[in-house]
């Protein structure tokens, strides 16, 4: 219906009778949408116009409609457009069913009551109040408006509260609580709050996470997913007819950025956990969304289909959290990007190459020798070519090692050995619980004897703690054998995590970044340019060692030289 200058009809108008422009203001929120068919957008509307057609000094200007928009902000687009035809003095009347649809935001309705609307000589009117700021002054300075807008103003924050608690609630159960799934995740069409893996958009996460391993760095992976026309989520979203609400929605061209790329690669719901309440709203009031510390996101682990990996997803966040940086005009990093560092004082090498007339000369330089005063560390220089060989050959030598490793492990398990250790501590176990049984026994048998006059008060509490430190001494073995034994039972797995990491590069004859981000943790190299590599899963490793020596009985010479000496 079409409100704009329409004319008033049978109603008798003096000449000198004031006409009121009037903006009928309509609103109804998500949460006032369960109520009563009376506060429906059609219902507001038809009452409103009743009442100007009874009024015969006011005219309907425009009709106003703010479907879906709360009452606790009035940045509501149609809100927004009455406030500028009030400016612009087309409108000098606002007309709404009650208080509650003009707002719920006590101190913003009240800074339109009591300042604006007074200044620019607007008449507000809200029918079932009974409020007239123009035929009845005083209905506007009664006690019940404030009042009345402070009531709306604890409702807001009621349901607020409430609509929060629920959330948090379902969040804690693991459930995808949000109007849409990250990028690479769709909703379940059975259950909304469920996510399942969008086909398309998987393999291309799945590809960022193994080109980054590689050694694709996040500007060459952006250059990569753009030449190969590749949408970003956003405009992923926007093509698939996704109703996608986001800040820079308008002026996004579809381009992957690197802030996206690192976004997506620190996402834990990548490998099915379901991650949670990372931002927050500041207040119903305040409708802007702040970060939250990492320790209060809701995660609940293994709440749906993971698309890559966790092995990847650790590899990842292992070189996510080293400073590197790729050479100008290169798209991939080095290989020993993040793991080069300085022996005595600890920091970064840097990679530097100089064109010489045989070719390029790479090398590594400490990072305080160069950017600080020179006398505070030395220049710790060592050639590319000589760090990439004396890695290789000793990854080579930790595969090998591994494999004898494994070999002897498993020559153990075949043996009477282990199971000799495991049988010698069942029946230390077995003891040290027949223990305990009696000292409890003991003990409930102390106080019928006590009361039977058998034994005096003095005798019971020294017989009484006697018995609680037997039967505490029995525990406290009890604990220790069962710890040696789950030491025995893990030992002897020869699906050792140092062995098992470690045997997947079998008979590798190249570096890549993979192969040295998975293996190793830091390269440090000493003035003179000797190197000494840290290698990951040292603790494996040494209860693998310590397992072989504790058999090493169970082993022949041979075995146990590759295995031992080797180590």
């Amino acid at each position: 219906m079409e409100y704009r200058g329409l004319e008033t009809r049978g109603k008798e108008l003096a000449c000198d009778m004031k006409i009121w422009q009037a903006a009928l203001y309509v609103r109804l929120s998500r949460e006032d949408g369960d109520k009563s068919e009376s506060d429906s957008i059609v219902n507001q509307k038809e009452l409103l116009a009743e009442f100007v057609r009874l009024e015969p000094d006011i005219e309907i200007f425009d009709v106003y409609v703010d479907d879906g928009w709360s009452g606790t902000t009035f940045d509501r687009p149609e809100f927004r457009r009455m406030e500028e035809d009030i400016l612009k003095k087309r409108v000098d009347c606002v007309i709404v069913k009650d208080l509650s649809r003009f707002g719920r935001n006590y101190i913003d309705s009240g800074h339109y009551f009591e300042r604006v609307f007074p200044l620019l000589d607007v008449r507000f009117i809200s029918i079932t109040d009974n409020v007239d700021s123009y035929k009845n002054p005083q209905s506007m300075n009664n006690i019940m408006v404030p009042f009345k807008n402070l009531i709306n103003d604890e409702y807001c924050r009621d349901i607020s509260n409430k609509v929060r608690s629920s959330l948090d609630m379902k969040r804690k159960q693991g459930k995808h609580i949000g109007s849409f799934a990250c990028y690479g995740y769709m909703k379940d069409p059975n259950d909304h709050n469920h996510l399942v893996p969008d086909p398309e958009a998987a393999e291309v996460v799945r590809d960022i996470f193994q080109w980054f391993v590689e050694g694709t760095s996040l500007i060459g992976l952006a250059k990569k997913l753009n030449a190969m026309h590749i949408l970003n989520p956003t405009a992923y979203k926007e093509a698939k007819g996704f109703s996608y609400r986001h800040p820079q929605i308008k002026i996004n061209d579809g381009l992957w950025s690197d802030g996206t790329l690192r976004r997506i690669l620190t996402n834990r719901m990548y490998v099915g956990d379901m991650v949670q309440g990372v931002n927050k709203i500041k207040s119903y009031k305040v409708q802007v969304a702040q970060r939250q510390p990492e320790d209060k996101w809701i995660i609940v682990e293994g709440t749906h289909e993971p698309i890559v990996s966790r092995e990847l997803f650790d590899k990842a966040q292992s070189i996510m959290s080293r400073r590197t940086r790729t050479t100008p005009g290169e798209t991939t990093m080095n290989i020993f990007a993040g793991l080069m560092r300085c022996a005595d004082c600890g920091k970064a090498m840097n990679r530097k190459q100089i064109k010489q007339s045989y070719g390029m000369y790479r090398y590594y330089v400490c990072s305080t020798f160069k950017k600080l005063d020179k006398g505070a560390c030395t220049k710790h220089s060592v050639r590319l070519e000589k760090v990439e060989e004396a890695v290789l050959a000793a990854i080579q030598m930790q595969i090998q090692l591994a494999v004898d490793m494994k070999q002897a492990i498993d020559v153990i398990n075949k043996s009477a050995a282990v199971n000799t250790q495991s049988g010698k501590l069942q029946k230390q176990l077995e003891q040290a619980k027949k223990e305990e049984a009696n000292a409890e026994k003991l003990m409930l048998d102390l106080y019928p004897d006590w009361k039977a006059g058998m034994i005096t008060a003095e005798e019971y509490q020294k017989l009484k703690a006697k018995f609680e430190a037997q039967r505490e001494d029995a525990r406290v073995r009890i604990r220790n054998i069962n710890m040696q034994m789950a030491e025995v039972e893990k030992g002897q797995d020869s699906a050792n995590e140092y062995i098992q990491n470690f045997m997947k590069f079998k008979n590798v004859d190249t570096l890549t970044r993979d192969l040295v981000v998975s293996l190793i943790d830091n390269i440090f190299v000493y003035e003179g340019g000797d190197i000494h590599i840290d290698f990951k899963f040292q603790s494996p490793f040494l209860m693998a060692k310590e397992f072989i020596e504790n058999n090493a009985s169970a082993l022949s010479e041979e075995v146990k030289k590759k295995a031992l000496l080797s180590a």
